[in-house]
């Protein structure tokens, strides 16, 4: 029997909330835990739950305010907010754009976008923590009157420990924007000089923060290449993680993290892919990963190393969902879409290994995934006690065939790794088709 262990970690999202984005037009919330599994069928909207946080940490992680959101960017490219608007609603419904709440613990955050009267994109409401003391979430809207927003924030401002120039006659409040965040703020007139103080102190659960540490690998996690750019390694990787990859590995060398280098190098020959990863610095800028040539060690073969770009495609494009969850701390989230691709189904079974001992660590995990075998394997974890099934969320994506809208249906497994019903199970393909070929092939049988 598993051992039950919740345990709660400083800005582990929790939950998440949809409404208005893509196929997701009416609200859809998903719980998250420390393993989230993602699966349905093509274009059932599976990608769009993730991708409004997404456009948060891209918009967070840009080296310049990119207005309310960054649209275009490397973890989602969209060029116009129209292209995320829900076409399941009616236009006065898409009017009001759409919403993400992301629950994490001990906070609750929520942020609206719509377009305002000349077409630009713009946040209509923020509801989130501001100052200290503060038991729930306020509502902040854009252009909110001087008297409405007095009326929210002036109980806070009596119980905080402001300074005295906050009291003074010649303040008065207003809302101002930060990126995606609206705070409200105190504006200060003295003389000729305004000064504007946003109220966003001694919040909790800042959402900003939390989209930043999240870790993204897409499906597609780019063509091998001779040389990578390094890397620092912090637990904010803005962007894409497999850029990082080779950086990752080549600062585990130079600081002597042994432990880090030996699970590697013990993940990656579990999975069949090699033996041995190894970072050689080329010069200040650039990074060489070299891998053994064969899947595991042989006697006198330590110098038996080739370049990431001479062996197969399955090693590159795994690597990084390796090292994405030996880099991850706890309570961090790692976002992998589809890290089946390019893996044997026996290194598909052998990934859920993998999978298991980061959430030991306290890595949260998000997996979109086509695979049946791996799926199987986190059952068959869980039924060997491994896993605890209170940490395992199962979150099945169908669209509807007149509407478009999504459904989402969650199942909750077992302590013997079940999951109960399952509206459409990968099992049942898998049975058509033998179903099929042993049809075809008694035929032929017959038919000789």
């Amino acid at each position: 029997m598993a051992v039950r262990s919740r345990r709660n970690f400083p800005y582990a999202i929790e939950s998440l909330e949809i409404e208005g984005y893509k196929s997701l037009g009416q609200r859809k919330v998903i719980e998250l835990k420390a393993l989230t599994l993602i699966a349905g069928v093509n274009s059932s909207g599976k990608s769009s739950i993730m991708q409004p946080l997404l456009l948060l940490k891209q918009t967070v992680d840009a080296p310049y305010d990119p207005g309310p959101l960054q649209l275009d960017g490397p973890n989602v490219s969209v060029t116009s907010v129209e292209q995320v608007l829900s076409k399941t609603l009616s236009a006065t419904a898409r009017s009001r754009g759409f919403s993400l709440g992301v629950s994490a613990t001990g906070s609750q955050t929520k942020v609206r976008f719509n377009k305002d009267a000349t077409g630009n994109l713009r946040v209509a409401e923020y509801s989130g923590y501001f100052l200290p003391g503060q038991d729930d979430p306020i509502t902040i809207r854009e252009g909110m009157p001087q008297t409405q927003l007095r009326k929210l924030i002036e109980p806070l401002l009596r119980a905080a420990d402001l300074p005295d120039l906050f009291k003074e006659r010649q303040s008065k409040l207003t809302v101002t924007r930060d990126r995606f965040m609206l705070s409200p703020a105190i504006e200060y007139e003295r003389g000729r000089t305004t000064t504007t103080i946003p109220l966003n102190f001694g919040g909790k659960g800042d959402i900003s923060d939390i989209a930043s540490r999240i870790i993204h690998l897409p499906a597609l996690r780019g063509n091998p290449l001779r040389t990578y750019r390094t890397a620092s390694v912090d637990v904010r990787y803005p962007g894409r993680f497999d850029t990082y990859t080779a950086g990752i590995i080549s600062y585990w060398q130079n600081n002597k993290r042994v432990e880090k280098l030996q699970q590697l190098r013990k993940d990656v020959e579990e999975l069949g892919l090699t033996w041995k990863i190894e970072a050689r610095q080329v010069e200040d800028t650039q990074v060489e990963l070299l891998v053994g040539r064969l899947p595991q060690a042989r006697q006198g073969g330590a110098r038996d190393l080739v370049n990431i770009a001479d062996v197969g495609f399955g090693v590159s494009q795994t690597l990084p969902v390796v090292v994405a969850l030996l880099a991850a701390i706890p309570g961090q989230l790692v976002y992998l879409e589809q890290p089946e691709i390019h893996l044997h189904p026996r290194a598909q079974l052998k990934f859920a290994q993998l999978v298991r001992r980061a959430i030991e660590r306290g890595v949260r995990i998000v997996i979109e995934t086509h695979s049946s075998i791996f799926l199987r394997a986190i059952q068959t974890i869980v039924a060997q006690g491994a896993l605890d099934p209170d940490e395992v969320a199962m979150h099945w994506f169908t669209r509807d065939r007149s509407s478009g809208e999504t459904q989402i249906s969650t199942a909750d497994l077992q302590d013997d790794g079940s999951f109960g019903d399952w509206p459409e199970d990968f099992d049942d393909v898998y049975m058509a088709s033998e179903s099929a070929y042993l049809n075809a092939a008694m035929l032929r049988t017959a038919v000789g």
